[in-house]
């Protein structure tokens, strides 16, 4: 699996395709965290595009091979274990991005007992519930290109409005945190995340070794 995940992550820095969703999301975070502001607040604002950006990536990595090379390392390695390696590959990618960004937010934010730990556990939620929303909508489950667009985007507002989301349940904990004080730690949001996000792959796998 290593050599797979050296090759995703190799194929994805040299492509630069990862630059829109970074950069937006840098900018989306430049504009709206402020210095002295409550942790918490800023916290959930910055976990809030996690889910469309990991949702992006995962979408980018899925889709990043030409055809032919696609073919050749599925054959290689198995069609499965090729595409469990992107999702994890750009799964790995944001979070990395959403625990710069949280211990950025920490270090200019107003102090909170627990704040940084609570934001890397709703980061986290949010980053695997937007990689399951990407694995989703792409594909083998959607591959057209631009029914896949259109579903990342309406299952990443979905993610963030539905009762019962993870990102959404570690949303409210945050932002609920602001105003009163008490910081619950989102492990119940985290943990439902990694089941979906394990049911998704599986099935996305599964689908991609029967297509292949």
């Amino acid at each position: 699996m290593t050599p797979l995940l050296r090759y995703q992550a190799a194929l994805l820095l040299r492509s630069q395709r990862w630059l829109a969703p970074f950069l937006l999301y840098a900018a989306y975070v430049g504009v709206g965290v402020r210095p002295g502001e409550p942790l918490p607040g800023s916290l959930g604002y910055a976990a809030t595009a996690l889910v469309p950006v990991a949702a992006w990536a995962v979408r980018i990595c899925l889709n990043q091979e030409p055809p032919a090379a696609r073919t050749v390392v599925a054959a290689a390695a198995g069609p499965a274990r090729a595409h469990l390696a992107a999702i994890v590959t750009a799964s790995t990618a944001v979070l990395l991005v959403a625990v710069v960004t949280v211990l950025a937010v920490t270090a200019i934010s107003r102090p909170h007992p627990g704040g940084a730990v609570a934001g890397l556990l709703a980061a986290a939620a949010c980053t695997i519930t937007g990689a399951t929303v990407g694995t989703l909508t792409t594909r083998p489950l959607v591959p057209s290109r631009g029914w896949s667009l259109a579903t990342l985007l309406l299952g990443s507002l979905l993610a963030l409005v539905t009762t019962g989301s993870p990102a959404k349940s570690a949303l409210t904990a945050l932002l609920t945190t602001a105003h009163t004080g008490t910081l619950p730690l989102p492990w119940p949001a985290l943990a439902t995340a990694l089941v979906l996000m394990t049911t998704a792959t599986a099935l996305a796998c599964r689908l991609t070794a029967r297509s292949g």
